[in-house]
């Protein structure tokens, strides 16, 4: 596959502090590939240089085949950027947000109308086409950022934390419209810090913490390497961990301590909970579960993944 984004030693700096830290990847065309990690992970700041409102502080950045230093002009025409923010007019309606937009790219204007007329019909908002932006839910605003950046048919389209603040159905009518893209051979960029969103959506990706990228790879096999199938969450007091671990070593290929909370990873999962049962403890919570791509970060860093956004 053609390359559209590659990154030597990316670095970035605020006032002396290093949001992104010397970090290296490749972005394929038609997959989309991930950043995952917590708020000032670095994530936004790295998408920021990628669509050219950030400029690089040190290290190579190539998008679409060209430098970001030398090309942002040429490379703002071929992208698509949906920011964490709904920053969409609120004195014009829906239709005409997009057809204005397209404006900006020098769309004329009849062909505007006909992509805002599709795209509102792919994002199921068609009905709303007349509405005011204060009368859209804050999925269907979300939805309409989406389809705004598609106006250019752009090469690359860039997901900033595209679904943060929306209910789970909300949530899922976006993942849904994401993933027809991705069908349709539409290269995409996502940030997140929702593990769940990341395994949905992510062909690849890279998990950032304090601005270094702490690990790369597929969700499936991320998951495999750091964890294994299963985990086993249970609670007990801390004085407790030490034994638990002594009586099940044979049967876990790994722990995590977080709290009060031990997480085992088993070579077989019913079989450790058979033994666990029989332990002269309280255990709450006692959770057998499938691993996800929380428990790798878990294990990476120290702590959990999902924090609320700010």
């Amino acid at each position: 596959m053609a390359v559209v984004v590659t990154a030597e030693n990316l670095t970035k700096e605020y006032n002396g502090l290093r949001a992104v830290d010397n970090i290296s990847f490749q972005v394929l065309e038609k997959e989309c590939f991930g950043f995952l990690g917590p708020n000032g992970a670095g994530k936004s700041s790295t998408v920021k240089m990628i669509y050219c409102l950030s400029p690089v502080t040190a290290g190579k950045l190539i998008v679409l085949g060209m430098d970001v230093k030398q090309k942002a002009r040429e490379i703002k025409q071929k992208i698509g950027v949906v920011p964490q923010e709904n920053n969409l007019d609120p004195d014009l309606k829906v239709s005409t947000n997009l057809i204005v937009y397209a404006g900006f790219f020098g769309l004329p204007r009849k062909e505007a109308v006909w992509q805002a007329q599709s795209l509102l019909e792919f994002f199921g908002l068609e009905d709303k086409a007349n509405e005011r932006i204060e009368n859209l839910s804050g999925g269907m605003k979300r939805r309409l950022v989406i389809a705004r950046a598609l106006m250019n048919n752009p090469d690359l389209l860039i997901l900033d934390e595209p679904t943060t603040g929306l209910d789970p159905q909300a949530r899922h009518l976006v993942w849904q419209r994401l993933r027809r893209l991705k069908m349709q051979g539409v290269t995409l960029i996502l940030t997140t810090h929702y593990m769940d969103e990341a395994y949905q959506l992510c062909d690849r990706l890279v998990i950032m913490d304090q601005g270094k990228i702490i690990e790369e790879g597929k969700p499936l096999e991320l998951i495999a390497k750091h964890i294994g199938r299963e985990v086993l969450e249970l609670g007990c007091a801390k004085d407790c961990h030490q034994e638990v671990l002594t009586w099940v070593s044979f049967l876990i290929g790994g722990h995590q301590v977080v709290g009060d909370n031990l997480f085992l990873y088993p070579y077989e999962g019913q079989k450790l909970l058979a033994v666990i049962q029989k332990m002269p403890f309280e255990f709450s919570p006692l959770l057998l579960r499938p691993a996800n791509l929380e428990d790798v970060y878990l294990k990476l860093t120290g702590r959990g993944l999902t924090f609320s956004p700010g």
